[in-house]
């Protein structure tokens, strides 16, 4: 990638011919022309492959967590790989590695760990079209949980304009789906983008202030056409505008504290607020932001044909619970029953955590998580339906404290046969809507009356009417006990009184005096 990317410079930035440039790299002129004019820098999906395992493997867990707690302590006194070698020997029984595993392991394990501290320049000349991106940190509510968010801040110092995206992190799919985000908003791509410290871009320092950028951000680079420079560390007037900017957005849109309930939905809100934000003159040149921001539209590069995907894609194993892990473990998420002790692939966004099968097709998706703690996300609606064939375990499962009061005592009073039954199907009422709303469902039939009978159906009162021609309309209860079909009915019922996605109306035909659905809660002559 690194050579796909000097050729386009010598292209793109340096002028030089197809001939020219197979001279000075050594490729042939059919090869510059392919690289020239490639568009598509997307990384091509993994194919299915055997992960070959190592005797050091169940001990890896054990070395990575000395090396990050000595990240805390003196250089001097951390763990060499002859000290981590001995700690294992006596500490791990059974242990028959040998030191020259251990050694290259914890080798590359401290590249990782402790990496040298990056390095940067940057010019300080601003034309038309140029932008300095920077991230900063404000903290929001998402879902009425506080957490520390990142957000990505692009300013254009010509016209001082500048837009902002809010994450939970800072990593390269943050970095990349902000900085689309904006692009798309605005129509273009700035002929330069300057960095500060950001590892999601830089690999490697070189000697003589180069940069080894990481495949993914060198992919992203060339994909938009974009050119890039780099601040030197600690000195952050070298990009003062965005470092300006910073502040100013976390001053006037971050405060006070956002609640947010959709992240996507809320950055979209923040481009349309850094429009309005335009209308105000420039602190120096007199002329409103809008205007010179002009100029910076018209300066810009076009839109590339071809969406880029920024999202990674990791191959992992799941437990014996159909659950995976990643960031070294602390982040664990949920799949389904049936891929319990199986490879899958995992696609990682900005935003979201995508599980497949072997084929590619998805499984389940879950919310990304982000910190540096032992987190889980857990999706039960996948397991319900095999909870459903074995109840008895439903007390010891997540899934028991988030049903309704109710509905736990219901469950808890019930028969093993009614149990299964209702949990079939609140698993197929969660699959038309949400967990939640099924529950909600259940909970709403039980309050009109559900009970238990002596054989163990859920048995639900109806109360009608009925005209007769000599004494008018009659009102009177009615018992049905009818096992799975009367709580298919009444769930229905539930579901079209609140809005919920109903099952339908046909199912219900054979259970009541009437087949007509006659409105709100009206099954033929009956009303609940």
């Amino acid at each position: 990638m690194a050579q796909i990317d000097s050729i386009r410079q010598l292209f793109f930035e340096k002028g030089l011919g197809y001939a020219e440039i197979a001279r000075v790299t050594g490729f042939d002129v059919k090869t510059v022309k392919k690289y020239v004019h490639m568009e598509d820098f997307n990384q091509p999906l993994p194919k299915p492959r055997q992960i070959r395992g190592s005797k050091l493997d169940k001990y890896k867990e054990q070395i990575d967590e000395w090396m990050v707690a000595d990240k805390q302590e003196r250089k001097k006194q951390r763990h060499t790989a002859r000290r981590i070698f001995d700690r294992l020997v006596k500490e791990c029984p059974g242990f028959d590695c040998s030191y020259r595993l251990v050694a290259d392991y914890v080798s590359r394990k401290k590249k990782e760990i402790y990496g040298e501290q990056d390095r940067f320049y940057m010019p300080l000349v601003h034309i038309p079209g140029e932008a300095q991106v920077d991230f900063g940190e404000a903290d929001f509510f998402d879902k009425n949980v506080r957490c520390t968010g990142h957000y990505l801040n692009v300013s254009f110092p010509h016209s001082n304009v500048g837009y902002l995206q809010i994450f939970k992190g800072e990593n390269m799919q943050c970095l990349a789906e902000g900085l689309m985000d904006i692009f798309a908003h605005i129509g273009g791509v700035p002929t330069r983008l300057w960095f500060d410290n950001l590892s999601p871009a830089v690999k490697t320092i070189l000697k003589a202030d180069g940069r080894e950028l990481t495949d993914t951000f060198l992919r992203f680079k060339n994909h938009y056409g974009f050119a890039t420079a780099f601040c030197n560390p600690g000195r952050g007037h070298e990009k003062g505008s965005v470092e300006t900017k910073v502040g100013y957005h976390r001053r006037n849109m971050l405060v006070p504290v956002p609640e947010v309930d959709d992240l996507e939905a809320f950055n979209r809100r923040l481009l349309e607020e850094c429009d309005q934000d335009m209308v105000r003159p420039h602190y120096l040149k007199r002329r409103l932001h809008k205007d010179l921001f002009e100029e910076d539209l018209k300066a810009l590069l076009p839109l590339p044909p071809v969406p880029f995907d920024a999202s990674e894609i990791k191959v992992v194993r799941t437990n014996s619970y159909a659950k995976f892990t990643l960031n070294k473990g602390k982040h664990t998420y949920s799949t389904a029953p049936r891929y319990a002790k199986s490879q899958v692939f995992v696609q990682l966004t900005a935003y979201d955590v995508i599980a497949f099968d072997e084929n590619y097709r998805e499984i389940i998706r879950h919310p990304r998580l982000y910190g540096d703690y032992e987190q889980e996300s857990m999706d039960w609606l996948p397991y319900l339906t095999q909870l459903s064939r074995r109840p008895a375990a439903l007390k010891y499962t997540g899934i028991y404290p988030m049903l309704p009061q109710e509905v736990q005592v219901f469950l808890d009073s019930c028969s093993y046969q009614a149990k299964k039954e209702t949990l079939r199907v609140l698993a197929q009422l969660s699959e038309k809507s949400s967990f939640s709303k099924a529950a909600e469902a259940v909970r709403s039939v039980i309050l009109h009356g559900a009970r238990d009978a002596v054989n163990g159906h859920l048995r639900i009162p109806f109360f009608g009417h009925e005209k007769s021609p000599r004494k008018g309309r009659r009102v009177y209860e009615q018992e049905l006990c009818i096992s799975s079909y009367l709580l298919y009915a009444s769930l229905s019922w539930c579901m079209l009184r609140y809005g919920y996605s109903s099952f339908h109306s046909h199912r219900l035909r054979w259970l009541m005096p009437s087949p007509v659905v006659q409105g709100d809660g009206v099954f033929g002559n009956y009303h609940l």
